[in-house]
């Protein structure tokens, strides 16, 4: 449903209630004026995309995939401030299937931006991950300290470490025909 639509359900709901309100009929306005509450944070929250996140923090990708294919033209169903998230989802989602195609929805979530800071820190170890499997380490150490430049309520400082002591291992390896050899 297109986020307008919503919003006009959600005026014409708070307007019945209103009238319900001042007919006397206070307990049918109040109920009503809930409501009307709910589809207009509805507006601002897709439904969707909570549920998605729901899934999500409960390792079950696949419903997590399903809910998000659910929004079919995210620029039309999803408040502006909701596009950047809408990216980093699937950019999640893609990742734990194929890491390197996620790549291109981890930096289009960075260019529509996040309000949340650790959203964008875990963008950015995305991002470095994808670019230590490319072995660009200087991409990936840029990456790693924006991350924990972002990461100001420190979410995420033991992945950033795990992934600095992957970054150490890295140095380590020398490419052999065919393969890797450590020293």
């Amino acid at each position: 449903m297109s986020n307008i639509v919503r919003l006009v359900i959600a005026c014409v709901v708070m307007g019945a209630a209103i009238a319900l309100c001042a007919f006397g009929f206070w307990g049918w306005g109040i109920l009503v004026l809930f409501l009307g509450g709910i589809i207009l944070l509805s507006f601002f929250f897709n439904e969707n995309m909570i549920i998605a996140q729901y899934f999500l923090r409960k390792e079950d990708s696949a419903k997590a995939e399903a809910w998000l294919l659910k929004i079919t033209d995210y620029e039309k169903q999803l408040y502006k401030s909701q596009h950047g998230y809408y990216n980093l989802l699937i950019g999640l989602i893609e990742s734990r299937k194929a890491p390197m195609k996620a790549e291109k929805y981890f930096k289009k979530a960075l260019s529509l931006g996040m309000k949340m800071s650790h959203n964008t820190a875990l963008a950015k170890l995305s991002l470095a991950g994808i670019a230590m499997a490319k072995r660009d380490k200087r991409e990936a150490t840029r990456l790693l300290s924006e991350a924990s430049k972002d990461d100001k309520n420190k979410l995420l400082t033991e992945q950033i470490k795990m992934m600095k002591g992957q970054m150490a291992q890295m140095d380590k390896q020398q490419v052999v025909r065919g393969g890797y050899r450590q020293f």
